[in-house]
């Protein structure tokens, strides 16, 4: 089983600048081969094979213009050309977006594939030498790859990922299950009737944040104090997202320790945050910068992947099921329930009903209904967007008279 352990590392001066032509190095050459790519796409009607880039490699490195190749590690340069390939296929499965090109601002990565070694609080990479690390979960396993990052705030990261040579446990479904409705008001309301409070790290850091905005848009543009001031926001955004993956692995941790089979609802969450995000001042529930800021998305792929790890089953159900519209009493469904109706009574049992604990136990029962089944089949119709291509024409000529 594969498994990444994330450690925080602190370069020397002189290991930073290595470092940084390393990264240039990598962004070339990712950059130089996505435009040959295209370029031979457009004349030949065909990509460029890994193994083909890889082989390019010798002959810029014997090039004057491009004799700085070799500064860097050999094998991080040809991992730049898998990963290329790589996204190459996950953009034709449909998996992701078609490659761009990469820019020094913003994050920057670089990985070893081999012979890299750990040590005691630190690791050593091919012609960086040792480098202090904050390895706080131990390594045991053989090493696959290290990948160094640097983000906007200045802050090295080496992600270790090594194989511990033990098989994914099985999954299954005896044990304690529980349906999650995720909301913006409250996080995550479970089946158990348990509500957990959308913590909003970035309306708790917005004053900081503005303040440290201000002092950037009046730095002059290229200037050693606006680079400064720029470290400065980066930093807080930093702390945002840090808060928020926190708050999202303690809780995922939680559900997981505590069920075998979690439910979920399969949102659109890509469609949810393509709102405008409105003006600064604006609550966060106006629109759709609290639905960028909540991060769903994150904690479901958390959630899946520590279900996966301990045996346990991860559900998700088809997001148009009406999970609150649903008495889980009698399965009646009324026609229409507006947001703000946050509680309502079933005509049929006269239950009165919270509409998101209402939603979290119909998407329990529901994923209870497809693992017994055995199939994934709804009772309900999925369908309801209307096809655009309407009815296909016949093209059998009929004789006429």
């Amino acid at each position: 089983m594969l498994k990444v352990v994330k450690a925080r590392i602190y370069p020397t001066e002189q290991q930073k600048v290595s470092l940084a032509k390393a990264f240039g190095t990598t962004r070339w050459v990712w950059n130089h081969f996505l435009a040959l790519t295209n370029q031979t796409y457009k004349e030949t009607g065909k990509g460029i094979a890994k193994y083909d880039m890889i082989k390019q490699l010798p002959k810029l490195k014997k090039q004057e213009e491009t004799e700085w190749l070799k500064e860097t590690y050999s094998q991080s340069l040809q991992s730049v050309c898998l990963n290329l390939s790589r996204a190459f296929v996950n953009f034709f499965e449909k998996r992701a977006k078609y490659p761009r090109f990469k820019s020094r601002h913003g994050k920057q990565s670089l990985t070893y594939p081999q012979n890299v070694k750990l040590g005691q609080n630190k690791i050593y990479f091919p012609k960086l030498d040792w480098i202090d690390a904050v390895i706080h979960r131990p390594i045991q396993g053989s090493i696959r790859t290290v990948t160094i990052t640097k983000n906007s705030a200045e802050q090295y990261h080496a992600y270790v990922m090594f194989e511990d040579g033990k098989d994914l446990p099985k999954p299954l479904a005896e044990g304690k299950t529980i349906g999650i409705d995720l909301g913006l008001t409250h996080f995550a309301v479970t089946s158990n009737e348990q509500k957990f409070d959308n913590p909003r790290w970035f309306k708790k850091h917005e004053k900081n944040l503005k303040i440290k905005q201000q002092q950037l848009s009046r730095k002059k543009k290229g200037s050693n104090n606006r680079n400064k001031s720029r470290i400065k926001v980066a930093k807080v955004h930093n702390k945002i997202s840090r808060c928020r993956e926190d708050f999202h692995h303690k809780l995922s941790r939680r559900i997981v320790n505590e069920n075998q089979v979690i439910v979920l609802e399969n949102l659109a969450i890509k469609n949810m945050v393509k709102n405008h995000p409105p003006a600064f001042g604006t609550p966060l529930n106006k629109g759709g910068r609290g639905d960028r800021l909540v991060g769903w998305g994150q904690f479901c792929t958390m959630l899946k992947y520590k279900a996966e790890q301990e045996g346990k089953i991860y559900l998700e159900v088809n997001r148009f099921f009406p999970s609150s519209k649903t008495c889980h009493v009698c399965l009646n469904q009324v026609g229409s329930l507006p947001l703000d109706v946050r509680q309502w009574t079933c005509t049929s049992c006269n239950t009165t009903h919270d509409r998101d604990i209402n939603a979290a136990i119909s998407l329990r029962d529901e994923g209870l209904r497809l693992l017994t089944s055995g199939t994934e089949d709804k009772a309900y119709c999925p369908d309801v967007r209307p096809s655009r291509g309407g009815r296909k024409k016949s093209t059998t000529r009929q004789s006429v008279g």
